[in-house]
């Protein structure tokens, strides 16, 4: 949600902002502009794509070393040229670009328009640089002074960068709640929402921290915290290879990340699981072992596809350890008032490690004395650092704004760990656990095996491309799954889809069912199959069209279903990591049909670091 580019350095500034912002693209905008800074500052910015902006600037922007760019995801006013970010301030000395949301904004705005500042834009983000500018004029002090003293007096999240043209040697970062990195060269530096744009530069990174201030020259990087203390920076060495940002032949990265997923799983276990020696090893949570032996409740946190893979973990939990578990949206688990007591598990399940509801969710629970497992993809993200302890997925990263190789691998170290707790707390027989360890082992190999199929997925996709609704059923591990398959769908096609527990068909959804409703089932066989089939019976004899997700070698359900789709044989607890995968297919190949913009889904963002 939004992105942030900034560098200063010996380089020509231009080209590296502009590459930067289309490596930011995934994370979902509606407009995008640069500001740069030599003798005079020249702010650039426009409706659209980075490649509109491109277009836009005639002739050949300011030659310099220095400058920032940004790509808007709106929240305050429209999306239009003027609300686009970068934006002056009063006087245009100034120049700020900002991810988050500033809440006292209107009463900013209402007391400087007391003093004569006028306002170009509908956005808080240019009251909040007229506000900065404000305070160096009343206090007469230093750019990053007055970025201190005026965040001390907001209230919101954010992550800024400031310019001006009374100092050209420095830019001025700050971030509450949104994620800022900054990239540590030879005699330059970088500024980026996450490490994408950095890392064809510098693989040394430094994560700033909330209510910090760093002031970039080509000197040095200096911290500082809002009571002005210097804070000493840690500086990352990051194991991301600039080949795994790009989309390597395959027409979308989301396809790409489908197709990476035998081998992303495969790196999830890689190091923690050797199944011949019985070996499970989670480094991650070894500090804590003896709450998780001992845990009387264990609550997850989530959003969106990370919400989804916690109701499998919540199944997995419940019957291998036998310890009881909620599932909470993190958006809802924040207003209430929760029931916590000091001691109690929260996991925190992010992709991004940066989402703002379940930040909130885990700040929480840890003033009510929980302890919190973090559950993310990306290294040094903000829940991984908030955490007590947790997980890396090393899944790689995920460009796709929908989210897939992220959920399997979420699936999977939730798995290692409910495995891990039930051998702990030996509510495991040993005989089943080294069983599921091996089958788990295995679970790459029925992925790539499911994969062969994807051009049997396209050809159903071709069918019913142009649907307006589709119903997903599943029972039991796979419930979950059939949200997660009709989320997909709704993400980048567009197509209104529901998923439904299949029991609860008859409650209410079966109204819906006609010659022209296609209808998902995830029929594979577990202990609810002779179930699962008589849900299928009832779609057909109201005339549905059942699009079947089987286990291989099922002689009934191909007799009855329209069209099927065949996983290999999987114990229950790890089939949604199978059964999910036609779905993500069958979502991708609709939407190419449909022409939709699969990477960058409309109105979606890859992290929603505001509310």
């Amino acid at each position: 949600m939004c992105g942030i580019v900034g560098y200063i350095g010996h380089r020509d500034a231009f080209p590296i902002l502009i590459k930067g912002l289309k490596r930011l693209e995934y994370r979902g905008y509606d407009s995008a502009g640069v500001a740069l800074l030599n003798g005079s500052l020249e702010i650039y910015k426009k409706q659209g794509k980075v490649s509109a902006l491109e277009e836009s600037i005639e002739g050949s922007p300011l030659k310099t070393t220095v400058g920032m760019g940004h790509t808007r995801w709106a929240t305050h006013g429209e999306p239009n040229d003027t609300n686009a970010h970068p934006h002056y301030s009063h006087s245009t000395d100034y120049a700020i670009i900002h991810n988050g949301i500033i809440e006292n904004y209107g009463s900013l705005k209402k007391e400087l328009g007391k003093k004569g500042y006028k306002f170009r834009s509908d956005t808080d983000t240019e009251v909040l640089i007229t506000f900065i500018e404000d305070i160096i004029n009343e206090y007469d002090c230093s750019l990053e002074e007055g970025v201190r003293i005026a965040l001390s007096k907001v209230v919101g999240a954010y992550a800024i960068v400031v310019m001006s043209t009374k100092d050209e040697t420095k830019l001025v970062a700050a971030r509450k709640g949104s994620p800022l990195v900054i990239g540590v060269g030879q005699g330059e530096y970088f500024l980026a929402s996450d490490a994408t744009p950095i890392i064809e530069y510098t693989n040394e990174v430094v994560y700033l921290n909330d209510e910090e201030v760093a002031v970039l020259t080509r000197e040095g990087l200096e911290i500082k915290d809002f009571e002005a203390l210097s804070q000493t920076p840690y500086i990352h060495t990051l194991d991301l290879a600039l080949e795994s940002i790009e989309k390597s032949g395959y027409e979308h990265f989301m396809l790409k990340e489908i197709f990476e997923q035998p081998n992303s799983i495969a790196d999830c276990m890689r190091g923690r699981l050797k199944a011949a020696d019985g070996h499970l090893v989670l480094g991650g949570i070894r500090d804590y072992t003896n709450a998780l032996i001992n845990a009387e409740k264990i609550i997850f946190v989530a959003c969106g596809t990370s919400w989804h893979s916690c109701l499998v973990a919540e199944y997995i939990i419940e019957e291998l350890c036998r310890i009881p578990v909620e599932v909470e949206y993190a958006s809802e688990f924040r207003y209430r008032n929760p029931i916590i007591n000091e001691g109690d598990i929260v996991f925190a399940v992010s992709q991004s490690g940066e989402t703002a509801d379940t930040l909130a969710a885990m700040e929480l629970a840890k003033s009510k004395g929980a302890i919190l497992f973090g559950i993310v993809n990306v290294v040094g993200s903000s829940i991984a650092r908030t955490s007590h302890e947790g997980a890396y997925l090393h899944a790689g990263p995920e460009i796709g704004v929908a989210s897939t190789k992220a959920f399997t691998a979420q699936l999977v170290v939730l798995t290692m760990i409910a495995l891990k707790m039930s051998h702990l707390r030996g509510t495991i027989a040993e005989r089943r656990y080294h069983e599921m360890l091996v089958d788990l082992e295995r679970i790459p190999d029925k992925v790539a095996t499911v994969l062969k199929q994807a051009k049997k997925v396209e050809e159903i996709a071709y069918i019913f491309k142009e649907a307006h609704n589709f119903l997903y059923l599943g029972r039991g591990l796979n419930f979950p799954v059939a949200l997660e398959g009709a989320l997909k769908l709704k993400e980048i096609s567009y197509i209104h889809a529901e998923g439904y527990p299949a029991a609860e068909m008859k409650h209410g959804p079966i109204a819906l069912i006609d010659e022209n409703m296609p209808v998902v089932v995830i029929a594979t066989r577990d202990k609810s199959y002779d179930k699962i089939v008589s849900n299928i019976q009832e779609v057909k004899a109201r005339k549905g069209k059942v699009i079947a997700v089987v286990t291989e070698g099922d002689a009934l359900i191909p007799k009855m279903a329209d069209y099927i789709i065949e996983v290999p044989d999987t114990k229950d607890a790890f089939m949604p990591m199978v059964s999910v995968i036609p779905l993500q297919l069958l979502s991708y190949y609709i939407a190419v049909m449909r022409g939709c913009n699969v990477d960058q889904p409309r109105n979606l963002a890859k992290s929603v670091t505001v509310e």
